[in-house]
């Protein structure tokens, strides 16, 4: 394993405990990191990326401990926060250059091969002498992943990389991280957004209210709401009373009525049929049915 987390806690002088014991152990690769906003997910990421020091616990990362060689950890890592900002007075190859430099990397000639390169490989190479704050969301992204990249880590760690990019640049920022995994490094991607771990990650961790509360692979995942998920079809006066016995995933118009998806471990009282499950709907099961029937109980 490439990372190992044992008891972690983060407590804040508020009272706030972000992180309850987080037990994980991250294979090399794609890991996803799922959950809703205030999770900890945020709150887990500075800490792998020694931002932030917990309240206790021990993590070791490819050999390193954390509490004792931060250093050692920066240089094999590449980190690309949730709110990466650029210089606006740099070019896009001038940042990357600027970020070449941050990491180690001296030599003049080397570095601007490395440079020439990154960009070729994140599709920035033509537009080199733009000012960085001048691209476009999604080339911001990739410029982004570019400066975490460029000094070779072994962790890649990123937050939230997707939220408000359209679905085509999405789908290309995904590509990018799924081709980058598989030089022998370990990706940790941090999201909220489902389809994001369901086409790129074969390892996942759910995160709820500070604590991990599924780890597994997402096809493990799935399995947890088979026979969970139904289709039915209901008529407008219906469907305020069906959104609030159950959780709703899509409404779909249908004739004089509704075409209805929701997670439940039964329907009573309506003309309801199984429906295959996808990620996200065993993302919704997960939440809204096993973690608050644990809380519950």
């Amino acid at each position: 394993m490439s990372i190992s987390i044992r008891s972690l806690n983060k407590r804040y002088p508020s009272g706030n405990h972000a992180l309850k014991d987080i037990n994980m152990e991250i294979p090399t690769g794609m890991f996803g990191l799922l959950g809703p906003n205030g999770a900890g997910k945020s709150t887990l990421m500075r800490i792998l990326v020694a931002l932030m020091e917990p309240t206790s616990g021990e993590v070791n990362i490819f050999g390193y401990d954390l509490m004792k060689q931060r250093k050692e950890i920066r240089n094999i890592l590449g980190y690309l926060p949730q709110d990466f900002r650029f210089f606006a007075k740099y070019k896009t190859y001038e940042f990357l250059d600027y970020a070449a430099r941050l990491s180690g990397m001296n030599n003049g000639s080397k570095r601007r091969q490395a440079v020439d390169t990154m960009l070729e490989s994140v599709g920035l190479f033509d537009v080199r002498e733009r000012y960085a704050n001048k691209l476009s969301g999604g080339m911001k992204r990739r410029l982004g992943i570019a400066q975490a990249l460029i000094h070779n880590p072994k962790l890649i760690i990123v937050d939230e990389p997707t939220t408000g990019l359209d679905p085509e640049e999405r789908i290309r920022f995904r590509n990018l991280l799924a081709e980058i995994s598989e030089r022998n490094v370990t990706i940790i991607l941090s999201t909220h957004i489902v389809g994001d771990i369901s086409s790129s990650c074969n390892c996942m961790a759910l995160m709820n209210k500070g604590e991990v509360a599924f780890f597994g692979s997402p096809q493990e995942m799935l399995k947890e709401s088979e026979g969970k998920v139904w289709k039915m079809k209901v008529s407008g006066d219906e469907l305020p009373l069906i959104d609030k016995k159950y959780p709703v995933i899509s409404t779909i118009p249908s004739g004089t009525g509704w075409e209805v998806q929701v997670v439940a471990d039964e329907v009573v009282g309506y003309n309801a049929e199984s429906y295959p499950p996808n990620l996200e709907h065993a993302y919704v099961y997960y939440m809204e049915q096993r973690l608050n029937r644990w809380v519950n109980d």
